[in-house]
């Protein structure tokens, strides 16, 4: 009987042990959300402005970490379906309607038929292949924008009313227009993290460790990774929708080689496969890029590439890697 109480109580932990992270991670978000949702209430429409920018660059890189971090297939073709999306809720709340849903769906929507149109052919290379794949995709449809007449060609479709909700009022103030943003960026967040913690999300890390082996277990890789590589168009099109309601601009360098770039950046920055880390990555890098940048001299680029030796040799797993290797300490001394 005291063996079969023990067994109870050992089984009792291990199933505490397995629920703490998730119940550590929930009283994280909610203090990070609160701090989050008051930054209009505490800092002017200058600062705010730049947070806005940075949660739409954030939904861009959460993109760019699903297909890098969880799929395994670096990218730099992630800012063309950025583009596409915001283009066409650019051209939405010109020609149709300035709800801001309306223009969120269809930027999304164009993200994701972008890359379900391009993505069949990237999906069946692996690798550096993969990387020139993407690459190419991403110049070219940066080609499209900057000669096509119909969107301003170089000089970027300009003209779009501010956006509001349910046929409510503009929302001209700087803080309504974050709280947009932010609501869409946390709905999105939540859905890429749903995602990869599902059967589906094993299966693509399953895919990205040991492909061979899931292939003998009876699965399809190459459309694993079509899935994954369309869902993060889409993920990637709310990104530019969102970019595109702040700014109510939109011209080709937002798709250009250099966002794709800075992009991908992050997510090392921050470390991939964990959602957050390159999410503190974006907010590092555009900050560096355009707000740190102008105190230095205008050599941005050269202070984040030092940042990015800096983290390869020292943080090899990112900023999140710091905590994981906290994490990995104190299971050591436990054991």
């Amino acid at each position: 009987m005291k063996a079969a109480h023990r067994a109870e109580a050992a089984a009792a932990g291990a199933d505490g042990a397995r629920a703490r992270p998730g119940s550590r991670k929930a009283l994280v978000a909610v203090p990070v959300v609160v701090v989050l949702m008051a930054v209009p209430l505490v800092l002017g429409a200058y600062p705010v402005s730049t947070m806005t920018r940075v949660l739409a660059f954030a939904v861009l890189v959460l993109s760019v970490d699903l297909l890098t971090g969880v799929a395994g297939l670096p990218t730099l073709g992630q800012a063309a379906y950025f583009g596409a999306g915001a283009y066409t809720a650019a051209l939405t709340g010109i020609h149709l309607t300035t709800d801001a849903l309306a223009q969120t769906v269809a930027g999304l929507a164009a993200g994701l038929v972008t890359a379900a149109l391009t993505g069949w052919v990237a999906v069946r290379a692996r690798g550096i292949v993969f990387l020139m794949l993407t690459l190419a995709i991403g110049e070219t449809i940066h080609q499209i924008a900057d000669t096509w007449t119909v969107v301003g060609a170089s000089n970027g479709l300009a003209g779009m009313p501010p956006i509001s909700l349910f046929g409510g009022p503009p929302l001209i103030a700087a803080g309504f227009v974050y709280w947009w943003v932010l609501a869409v960026a946390i709905t999105v967040f939540a859905a890429v993290a749903l995602v990869v913690r599902s059967p589906y999300g094993r299966t693509l890390r399953g895919v990205r460790d040991n492909e061979p082996r899931l292939r003998a277990l009876g699965y399809r890789p190459a459309l694993a990774r079509y899935g994954v590589f369309c869902m993060a168009g889409a993920v990637a099109g709310a990104g530019g929708a969102l970019w595109a309601a702040h700014a109510r601009f939109v011209s080709p360098g937002d798709l250009g080689f250099e966002v794709a770039a800075l992009a991908l950046l992050s997510v090392v920055i921050g470390g991939a496969g964990t959602l957050w880390g390159p999410c503190l990555g974006a907010a590092l890098v555009l900050l560096v890029r355009d707000n740190l940048s102008a105190s230095i001299g205008g050599h941005g680029p050269l202070l984040l590439g030092l940042v990015f030796v800096a983290v390869v040799f020292l943080l090899p797993r990112g900023i999140a890697g710091l905590r994981a290797a906290g994490i990995r300490r104190r299971k050591e001394r436990v054991a």
